[in-house]
């Protein structure tokens, strides 16, 4: 599946390469869908796409054959990756796909494939933006969109540190989200919503485009502000502001795969037949998937 700039239509692709040193070739079982996805088809997040192609960057699936020097890896092998930039050239939303394997991680048994291929970008996105933040016990967060799948995801990592969460969401979002761990969930809609909560907060993690410059003041002096929507507002009263993306980590994604398959993380993700990958990626691209994670599965 691949788009030009503007297309996303279903093709018949030609199979991938044998696996070169460090790689592994993996069966696709399922793949995740995300707002990302938009930017490989055109120029805005360079993988290394090479079109025609298959988009796609997580996924989970099992392992056909492995490359010189893969040691961690066997034939049979479940596994779950974020890859990019993508080592053969075309992604996850395929039957077939080449992956580095340092940046693969084991797929517990408890863990189907669909809810694997919903963890990995938005999954080590919410570790990576609470690593830097470095928040403990105690401490206040604000995270805008918690109501989406990275959001849902960080408020529960949070929590679990101990970390006191603010989340602006949806309000039928709101008794999920206080049931993952959030002391309250704010209503988007309302825009005066900056002046409803308690400011002062240890820091902010900024998952809604257009909402760093109202979390900004909420912050504490010398607080900290992460971005993933590459708006960042200039630092100021000592908070430190940064834009994060999302790296490969096979480390990380092993825990959160451990965390899932125990119930502890949870999940819930939409799968969809890869068949209706076009209108699946229409629904993300456009705002209209109500803030579930849409996972395409082998039919």
């Amino acid at each position: 599946m691949s788009g030009a700039e503007t297309e996303v239509a279903l093709l018949e692709l030609p199979e991938p390469p044998s696996p070169g040193p460090g790689q592994i070739l993996v069966s696709v079982e399922a793949a995740g869908v995300g707002p990302w996805d938009q930017l490989l088809n055109g120029a805005g997040w360079d993988v290394g796409l090479r079109p025609p192609a298959a988009l796609g960057v997580e996924g989970a699936g099992t392992v056909l054959a492995v490359g010189a020097g893969v040691t961690g890896f066997a034939v049979g092998d479940r596994v779950l990756a974020h890859e990019a930039p993508l080592p053969g050239g075309s992604g996850f939303w395929a039957e077939r796909i080449l992956v580095n394997a340092e940046h693969a991680a084991p797929c517990p048994p408890g863990l189907d494939a669909v809810h694997a291929a919903a963890l990995p970008v938005n999954g080590l996105t919410a570790v990576q933006a609470l690593e830097e933040l470095d928040l403990g016990r105690g401490q206040r967060l604000l995270i805008t969109n918690g109501g989406g799948a990275t959001g849902a995801l960080a408020i529960q990592l949070a929590a679990a540190k101990g970390i006191e969460v603010t989340a602006t969401a949806s309000a039928a979002a709101a008794e999920r989200l206080l049931g993952l761990g959030a002391m309250e969930v704010v209503d988007y809609h309302d825009p005066d919503w900056p002046a409803t909560v308690r400011g002062e907060f240890d820091g902010a993690l900024i998952i809604a485009t257009g909402t760093a410059e109202a979390a900004l003041p909420l912050v504490r002096d010398g607080g900290r502000l992460c971005s993933l929507t590459s708006d960042a507002p200039a630092e100021e009263r000592g908070i430190t502001t940064w834009d994060l993306y999302v790296e490969p980590n096979a480390a990380q994604l092993v825990q959160l795969a451990e965390q899932a398959a125990a119930g502890t993380l949870k999940l819930a993700p939409e799968p969809l037949p890869l068949s209706e990958g076009p209108a699946a990626f229409a629904r993300v691209a456009g705002g209209r998937a109500g803030g579930k994670k849409i996972v395409l599965t082998r039919e």
